[in-house]
């Protein structure tokens, strides 16, 4: 969904992107940075959870948690954009973002789960869609069968719900549990249409 947009957000950061040249960061680079900040969010979400006896600690933490992980969706996309503008978009360039993306995804999700804000089943099952969403997309477009924008929430969605659901936080305790009670039904939805939509693309016949 919000993916149809990256391409346009991208262009938008042209400007990012150039500072980003002449202070010498590299595509790589700022995707390595990127991964760190997703870990640190994971990590705040770890101590917010551990402090939720104390308010003041707490919202401290948890707004750590979202910054970061706003910081390391910035990241997500400056690298594209820089890429793009030092002409150094490579298929290994590629493949390090994908995989540094899903460190990130893990290390958020682990934090919730261990910082008990969200429930183990549904923080795991949460973690699994978001996880084969991406490895769906991954094995349909190695098949020559594009993927991108297919199903309700992709990457760019889910950052957006989690860091929702952390503000809301702030102020109802549940919230994070809820979005991520939410992200299970709706990763897993998308996993599933991504399926369904492989198959038809595809032309897969079932036997019989």
């Amino acid at each position: 969904m919000l993916t149809k947009l990256k391409k346009q957000v991208q262009s938008w950061m042209k400007t990012e992107a150039k500072i980003a040249q002449k202070i010498g960061l590299t595509p790589n680079r700022i995707s390595i940075i990127g991964v760190a900040l997703g870990a640190g969010s994971g990590l705040a979400y770890w101590q917010a959870g551990a402090s939720a006896g104390n308010p003041s600690l707490y919202q401290s933490y948890l707004a750590s948690a979202v910054i970061l992980l706003l910081a390391s969706g910035f990241c997500d996309a400056l690298d594209g954009a820089l890429a793009r503008l030092s002409n150094k978009t490579s298929a290994a360039g590629g493949f390090l973002d994908s995989l540094l993306d899903r460190y990130v995804d893990a290390s958020v999700y682990c934090g919730l789960i261990l910082g008990g804000l969200c429930s183990p089943v549904w923080g795991l099952l949460a973690m699994i869609g978001s996880l084969l969403t991406s490895y769906a997309r991954a094995r349909s477009e190695a098949a020559d069968v594009p993927m991108e924008t297919v199903g309700v929430v992709e990457r760019a969605e889910r950052l957006l719900i989690l860091a929702f659901a952390s503000l809301v936080s702030l102020v109802w305790l549940e919230a994070l549990n809820w979005g991520v009670v939410f992200l299970a039904f709706a990763t897993n939805l998308t996993v599933l249409q991504r399926v369904i939509y492989f198959f038809k693309k595809a032309g897969f016949q079932p036997e019989g």
